[in-house]
């Protein structure tokens, strides 16, 4: 059999190869059973595509926008935190991609690179920044000025996140970031994820969270956010309808249709399946994006049938920057 990487499992069954064991896990993984995870992948094949025909497809223009600004293709680059554990440029590359194929990234409070390094990395590019509300407001309003200031074009503000998901794998494996690794957009070893002192028996990261993120978010803290920049905020992590309109009512930019990668809570929908009634709720009011299961282009396709603006892929990019950065 040939080793050609043609499709998005193959740069998938590479990257298990190349990548250490713990890594893997940490960016295959989904929470407890990871039936939310499987299926996140196999809705989209419940959805049948109903093709015209004659209509002249000689020229083909795949460009779109998200929050105003242009775009090659309706496919953008999801929040994927601490990149540089795929590959020793991690989220800088990750940039230069995005900017050489004329899209868009999502950069993760998370990186191991950081905000102004990746602005750097690729002069001119899109990027948007994805925000965990800290415990710490203070820090929380540092990242969102550091993005303002370094020309990112949108918050997107994770609302699914006020512990972390149980994810059996980092348990086993006792997941933290390799020795030579930090998340580089904070400067104390603890914020950093970089403590010494190590992180027990359990998942280090879900240790770091409860220690970190603000558990009593809410949808004041939405109006907040809306206060403090001057950014587009999009809410990331809406799966119910009645939540879609309430995010109208505190002034959002954009919904991102997001179960987090079937990472947070097992049993949830399936992105693709969830799209259709948050679209209907918000009826055109703001622009409505999907990440999650995206593998091949009809899977892009159905979510923009069913009325999304946009997608956003994640563990694809990380397999790729593992296989072929850039």
């Amino acid at each position: 059999m040939s080793d050609k990487t043609v499709c998005v499992r193959d740069f998938e069954h590479r990257a298990k190869r190349v990548l250490p064991k713990a890594v893997f896990d940490y960016y295959f993984s989904g929470a407890d059973e990871q039936e939310s995870l499987a299926d996140n992948v196999a809705a989209f094949s419940r959805w049948r595509l109903f093709p015209r025909v004659l209509r002249d497809v000689s020229r083909v223009d795949m460009s779109t926008t998200v929050l105003g600004q242009k775009l090659s293709m309706p496919i953008c680059v999801a929040a994927t935190a601490m990149q540089r554990m795929a590959h020793p440029d991690g989220e800088t590359a990750t940039a230069r991609a995005c900017r050489s194929a004329g899209t868009g990234m999502m950069l993760s409070s998370w990186a191991t690179s950081t905000i102004e390094e990746v602005a750097e990395a690729a002069p001119g590019g899109l990027r948007w920044m994805q925000l965990y509300i800290y415990k710490d407001r203070a820090l929380t309003q540092s990242l969102v000025r550091r993005a303002e200031e370094a020309g990112y074009k949108g918050i997107f503000v994770t609302v699914d996140t006020p512990y972390l998901g149980k994810r059996r794998d980092d348990v086993r494996n006792r997941f933290k970031l390799p020795s030579h690794l930090r998340m580089a957009n904070f400067e104390s070893p603890d914020l950093a994820f970089s403590s010494k002192e190590g992180y027990g028996e359990d998942s280090g990261l879900a240790v770091y969270v409860a220690q970190a993120i603000d558990p009593s978010l809410k949808w004041e803290d939405i109006a907040w956010l809306k206060r403090i920049t001057s950014l587009p905020v999009v809410v990331k992590g809406v799966l119910r309808a009645e939540e879609a309109k309430e995010a109208l009512k505190y002034g959002v930019d954009g919904i991102l249709v997001s179960n987090h990668g079937a990472r947070q809570l097992d049993c949830v929908p399936a992105t693709i399946d969830a799209l259709p009634e948050i679209v209907e709720a918000v009826d055109g009011q703001v622009e409505v994006y999907l990440d999650g299961g995206i593998r091949k282009g009809t899977d892009v396709l159905k979510a923009l049938a069913l009325g999304a603006k946009a997608v956003f892929l994640g563990r694809p990019v990380l397999w790729g920057l593992a296989c072929e950065p850039e």
